[in-house]
């Protein structure tokens, strides 16, 4: 986060992320939401034509990807990049939480629609809505620090926040499905026995 803020996020200040499928996603969201920013979580496995639309048109003023990731994206000119499994990009930055003042009408993520009937559209989500969202499922379905979620939606479709930040917010586990491992039956059927998945 304080990396993130070092390279200007904020609140309000949209940061691409588009990288693989790991608890590596799980940092990027959290980095950007505790330096106040905004994140734009982007399938790697798009055609590159719309994820270089999708960048430019949430007006992203930084991507957030892996090493791996980053030599395959269309990178718009001038947008920064910063990956995160380059340890030496966050060498000798505080470890603490940032002090970042943000209300509930600050934007927390955008995510892009289809495009099934034409253009993506990106939907602007502000915190109060994720907020009452978590809240009313708790109250709803009362998550425990036993439980599991196992998060196999792409992170791209809007599913996937409560499933990240659901069991943070309760204390439970997190279990990520790894790359095309949420595609397939049987590999879930795995990952919820092994990891003892109760949602």
């Amino acid at each position: 986060a304080h990396a993130l803020i070092a390279r200007g996020v904020g609140p309000e200040v949209r940061v691409a992320i588009a990288m693989p499928r790991s608890a590596e996603i799980m940092v990027a969201f959290l980095a950007v939401m505790k330096a106040g920013g905004v994140y734009v979580p982007l399938d790697i496995e798009y055609p590159r034509d719309r994820l270089l639309y999708m960048m430019q048109d949430s007006r992203a003023q930084l991507l957030l990807t892996h090493s791996r990731a980053l030599q395959q994206l269309p990178v718009p000119e001038g947008l920064d990049t910063l990956a995160i499994d380059r340890t030496e990009e966050w060498a000798g930055y505080s470890d603490t939480a940032p002090d970042v003042a943000l209300d509930g009408d600050n934007l927390a993520y955008v995510i892009y629609t289809s495009g099934s009937t034409g253009q993506p559209k990106g939907v602007i989500n502000e915190h109060a809505g994720v907020v009452n969202r978590l809240l009313w499922m708790q109250d709803a379905y009362g998550l425990k620090a036993h439980d599991a979620v196992l998060q196999k939606t792409p992170f791209s479709f809007d599913v996937s926040v409560w499933e990240f930040f659901w069991p943070l917010m309760t204390g439970a586990r997190l279990a990520v499905a790894g790359p095309g491992d949420h595609r397939d039956p049987a590999i879930l059927i795995s990952l919820i026995q092994r990891y003892q998945v109760t949602t």
